[in-house]
């Protein structure tokens, strides 16, 4: 499934929410300010923390798009070398999904591995498919579940925020992608994944 790219802001306005440029996060809790969307300290990152362009995806482990998508998406990461990749949970599937979430949220710094080992899965997952799978990628599944327990709060609050972002901004499911200033309802075509960040980097240079 292809989807066109939209502009940050006919996004922003369409699903009614506001990106309010120079606000912290401690001094504007609100979950739909652009540092909250797009600088979250609690969002987990991949690729460089010190990268000059930013994309941030929502997504579901048991999404079939997120996870076709997954591989092209973490190639041009790798190969750019200069993003912020914040992969957001939003876990719409069902009960297994926020069971995947909570556990690799509660990895901590491991939880990349944990997010590889999902979402290179094949289709819908169980409670149980999901502990095998993170058990043979090295997981102790009795310690990510206390792990989670103690962290419950703030991780519970990622996920309510993530939620909060993505129905602000309208989208309808997974997955769905902010790449610089542009939004992406939906599996981008990867050429197009790569003009949004060349046209991030220009605007910055401009």
């Amino acid at each position: 499934m292809t989807m066109h790219r939209r502009t940050f802001l006919t996004a922003a306005l369409a699903g009614g929410a506001t990106l309010a440029a120079g606000r912290s996060l401690a001094a504007a809790p609100d979950p739909m300010s652009k540092e909250a969307v797009l600088h979250d300290p609690q969002a987990p990152l991949l690729g460089n923390p010190k990268g000059d362009v930013t994309i941030v995806e929502w997504f579901d482990y048991q999404c079939p798009y997120c996870k076709q998508a997954y591989p092209d998406v973490m190639k041009i990461v790798r190969d750019d070398g200069q993003i912020r990749l914040v992969m957001k949970d939003w876990p719409i599937f069902g009960p297994p999904s926020e069971y995947a979430a909570q556990l690799t949220l509660a990895a901590g710094k491991y939880r990349p591995q944990a997010l590889d080992a999902l979402m290179r899965t094949p289709g819908r997952l169980t409670n149980p498919e999901i502990d095998a799978t993170l058990k043979a990628a090295g997981f102790n599944i009795a310690a990510l579940k206390s792990a989670y327990r103690r962290d419950q709060a703030r991780i519970d609050e990622i996920l309510t925020r993530n939620k909060t972002q993505a129905e602000g901004f309208g989208f309808f499911g997974t997955p769905a992608y902010i790449v610089g200033t542009v939004v992406f309802p939906g599996v981008p075509k990867m050429a197009d994944f790569k003009q949004a960040i060349a046209d991030a980097r220009a605007k910055k240079s401009g």
